[in-house]
């Protein structure tokens, strides 16, 4: 991804995510942005019996973008970190970056007809509109 001219890797990002004690599984893709070109849009599975209602989530995305700046610098630090029970994988494994993308960018969502649980896809988008970003 190329945020504000500096090239940050979606896999550096994601791993600085999992590094956190809270986080079992992170997706993170480019999303278009009018300021930056491009900004980080994070997917993050809670770890176990984290708590990530209301007060609790909002804090937790909180700390985990500052935990990424910390980690990666503040150029690397999400512009949005949506807390979801599942990433929409393919029946191989292998998460469906496209899908992400398509719900960062408050798109249609194309063909699911791949995914492993399409009602994954429907947990996302529906709780897109609530997630946490920079401009909160």
């Amino acid at each position: 991804m190329l945020v504000s001219g500096h090239n940050i890797s979606t896999t550096e990002v994601e791993s600085a995510l999992v590094s956190h004690p809270s986080v079992a599984e992170a997706a993170v893709v480019g999303a278009t942005d009018p300021t930056t070109g491009q900004a980080i849009v994070a997917f993050a599975i809670p770890r176990g019996s984290t708590d990530i209602s209301g007060e609790a989530g909002e804090k937790l995305i909180t700390e985990l973008r500052n935990h990424v700046a910390k980690t990666l610098g503040p150029i690397a630090k999400p512009r949005q970190i949506m807390l979801v029970p599942e990433l929409p994988k393919t029946r191989s494994g292998k998460i469906m970056r496209r899908l992400l993308r398509d719900v960062a960018e408050n798109r249609s969502l194309g063909d699911v007809t791949t995914l492993q649980d399409s009602s994954v896809m429907e947990l996302i988008s529906s709780g897109m509109g609530g997630s946490k970003s920079d401009e909160d």
